[in-house]
């Protein structure tokens, strides 16, 4: 496929042809989503919990990132890449911000950042647009801000919110912006935001009428049953088709069906037999 860049998106949303959102976090997901023709993928925070096993994303530190992004990168290096900006490495200083979003960049190989927030974000959007570091806004849920939000939940579901997440996206792109993900808000002001939008917007749990869709990969291939979002479709049940080929796989081995013949290296007859008769069988 040929690199996607920003100008690709660009291209796409004016031609109305909707774009495709994956979160990957390891070499072997993202060959894959690159093969079947992703057009983003996301080295998201999420990791602390589909990967680590946290109870939140904000264990999550850049060093972890930088070496799961460089991965990513490596398997998938068409696709327009997002490195997610950890809790704390851009909310303490506008200098903190850029210089961890240029370690995303020249580190591991991203073509954008993401980091959450709203209004409160656009000076430091500003600073990081001037430094030529591409950004990626996340609006909605924002999962670096559950304990302030009170738990996931659905945003904007009164008219004080949904104007203030409308009027937000435009406040974010006045700053620079270059791309929006909103997450966990009605249908409604996930189209009204898209079209009053100049730049790519993404829905996870923002309707049909964003121009692209999100996904995290290990909920919509059944990897991880803590928690699925009412967003969240499930495109196979890949966890429960692994969890039966280990219970096959230990099944085998305990009766002694495996290895069998095939599975081991054959040696010469008179080698064999010359073994046989220094060491025994």
């Amino acid at each position: 496929m040929p690199k996607v860049t920003i100008q690709t998106l660009r291209d796409k949303r004016a031609r109305r042809e909707p774009m495709t959102f994956l979160t990957a976090y390891d070499y072997p997901f993202a060959i894959l989503e690159q093969k079947a023709g992703i057009d983003v993928i996301l080295v998201g925070d999420s990791m602390g919990m589909v990967v680590f096993g946290y109870d939140s994303t904000l264990p999550v530190t850049m060093d972890l990132m930088i070496p799961h992004v460089k991965a990513v990168r490596l398997g998938a290096p068409d696709v327009y890449l997002v490195g997610d900006m950890p809790y704390m490495s851009y909310q303490v200083s506008i200098s903190e911000a850029v210089r961890n979003g240029g370690r995303f960049m020249a580190e591991g190989g991203c073509d954008a950042v993401k980091l959450e927030g709203g209004r409160e974000m656009a000076d430091t959007i500003r600073a990081m647009a001037n430094a030529t570091i591409p950004v990626m806004g996340h609006m909605g849920l924002t999962p670096q801000a559950v304990a302030q939000l009170g738990g996931y939940k659905a945003q904007g579901r009164d008219l004080e919110t949904a104007k203030k997440l409308i009027e937000d996206a435009r406040i974010l792109e006045d700053a620079g912006l270059s791309s929006l993900l909103l997450e966990a808000v009605p249908a409604e002001v996930g189209e009204i935001i898209t079209r009053r939008s100049s730049v790519p917007v993404f829905g996870i749990g923002a309707g049909p009428h964003c121009d692209g869709q999100v996904l995290v990969i290990h909920d919509m291939i059944g990897m991880f049953d803590r928690h699925t979002a009412k967003f969240v479709k499930k495109y196979r049940e890949i966890g429960a088709q692994i969890l039966e080929a280990l219970a096959d796989f230990r099944k085998d081995v305990e009766t002694g069906i495996f290895p069998a013949k095939e599975h081991c290296y054959p040696m010469p007859q008179d080698v064999a037999a010359e073994l046989a008769k220094l060491y025994g069988k």
